[in-house]
């Protein structure tokens, strides 16, 4: 389409960049942490332990500097669950209360505002025994640490998102070492969307509390949203676009604005005999919670076709990987996009398309909380680290964002994944995504010394002109 009369992004867009607790902090099992599933977890062979990741929680304070120095209005972080609890209830860690009191006061010395995420894949091991989301008591779980994150942390944290990526935890939890399927489990994909509900509860509750304890403060969820194209002009490729975009990115955010079932999935549920058992007071309870905002993370589109009940679909290997199911859709590699070295398609106008497309269901403002790209990055003897490919893949994103904006889509901030080199979920150290280059492997520990990117200076200027500069 043609477009001319571009609008600026907002004086006060929130640009920044976004970690999470259990791939960047290390310390993991210090200073009163309990374990976390993501600690007990078998990881996989050849990825480094998560016993030091980046370092984060010594040196959040260089780190933070670092992000000051590029001119971040926002970091986005999550709270490690058995840092507060160890054993995810009860006795509260007041050491790990006064480690995240230093680095949101870090952070507001800088001006840089805390957007934090409440829950990112880091169930406590304890809590995992006892069933995890399995267990209807999860619900209060998660309200009781929500709780202990407000009264600690209200006074100064104003924005907050629920639950990392809830559709991935349902569609890949065993990926990235989530999803506790209960011995002699015979129905898995009911048990799998009944903890599913349970999570839409826990996510419910702890809106209206927030909103009841700080009203002026914002909160939201944090899907990983793919718009679903078609592979085809095909009217059974259309349909079956459709189902895909229910079950994985529809039906998450009309539970948690509207507080109703997507009448698609629903069906789905029905057919396979795996609807969750909803009991009274259950959905009053979903449409007291209304989010502020949405907030979502956007890697790529996919791409699906009609599917028939004999065909032999491939289940997806990650997150980001075409998918499918016998009888509804399957995974169509499309021929019109790049991909990463890790395999993951690159579709910036779809990001486009994405934003266009959710603001038209939603009428909220909304903020992207990851998007980036992975890559092998070399450090050179000179200490730099020459990324062109990741400014080329975020500029041509963050062109389609101001788009997005020009079309009237209400934008609240962009946080690419991620401020500094993390261990990635499943992929380990080697997949870089970060502006600042973290000395470390997966084989061994390195200096753990930071580096700026060429990517670093690049967003820097990017931030300064509030997104005029792309070059």
């Amino acid at each position: 389409m043609l477009d001319k009369n571009l609008k600026s992004f907002p004086k006060d867009f929130l640009w920044g960049a976004s970690t999470s607790a259990y791939q960047v902090e290390g310390a993991n099992l210090s200073y009163g942490k309990g374990p976390s599933c993501q600690d007990v977890k078998e990881l996989p062979e050849g990825t480094a332990s998560l016993d030091i990741c980046a370092d984060h929680y010594h040196r959040y304070e260089e780190d933070i500097a670092l992000m000051a120095e590029m001119g971040f209005k926002t970091y986005r972080f999550s709270i490690a669950w058995t840092r507060l609890l160890p054993e995810g209830t009860g006795k509260v860690n007041q050491e790990g209360i006064d480690h995240y009191n230093k680095v949101i006061d870090t952070c507001l010395k800088y001006h840089i505002e805390p957007l934090v995420t409440m829950f990112h894949f880091d169930m406590p091991d304890a809590l995992d025994q006892r069933g995890s989301w399995s267990n209807r008591e999860s619900v209060d779980w998660f309200v009781n640490f929500a709780k202990v994150m407000f009264e600690n942390f209200g006074d100064r944290v104003k924005y907050w998102l629920t639950i990392n990526e809830q559709n991935m935890l349902t569609l890949v939890g065993p990926l990235i070492g989530t999803l506790r399927i209960p011995e002699g489990t015979t129905n898995i994909l009911k048990e799998t969307y009944q903890q599913n509900h349970h999570m839409l509860l826990a996510q419910a509750k702890a809106m209206v509390m927030l909103h009841e304890m700080y009203p002026e403060s914002k909160i939201g969820p944090a899907p990983n949203i793919s718009l679903v194209y078609p592979a085809s002009c095909k009217p059974e490729d259309q349909l079956a676009a459709q189902e895909y975009n229910a079950i994985r990115n529809w039906f998450y955010l009309d539970m948690a604005v509207y507080g109703v079932y997507n009448n698609l999935v629903w069906r789905y549920l029905e057919e396979h005999d795996a609807t969750p058992d909803i009991l009274e007071g259950d959905m009053d309870i979903m449409k007291a919670a209304h989010p502020d905002f949405i907030g979502f993370n956007y890697y790529s589109t996919a791409t699906v076709q009609a599917s028939a009940p004999s065909d032999d679909v491939d289940p997806g290997a990650d997150q980001q990987t075409a998918r499918g199911e016998a009888g509804y859709y399957k995974g169509y590699n499309n021929p019109n996009l790049m991909k990463t070295e890790f395999g993951w398609e690159i579709d910036p106008l779809g990001f486009r398309a994405t934003m266009r497309e959710m603001y038209s269901r939603y009428r909220l403002p909304m903020i992207v909380t990851e998007n980036g790209l992975g890559a092998y990055d070399t450090l050179t003897e000179d200490g730099k680290i020459h990324d062109n490919y990741r400014i080329a893949y975020l500029k041509t994103h963050i062109e389609q964002l101001k788009l997005a904006v020009s079309d009237g889509v209400e934008m609240m901030g962009y946080c690419p994944w991620s401020a500094i080199d993390l261990v990635s979920t499943h992929e380990g150290i080697r997949k870089r995504y970060g502006f600042i280059y973290v000395d470390t492997t997966d084989e061994k520990t390195g200096t753990l010394n930071r580096y700026r990117k060429d990517s670093f200076y690049w967003y820097k200027k990017v931030i300064k002109t509030n997104g005029e500069d792309l070059d």
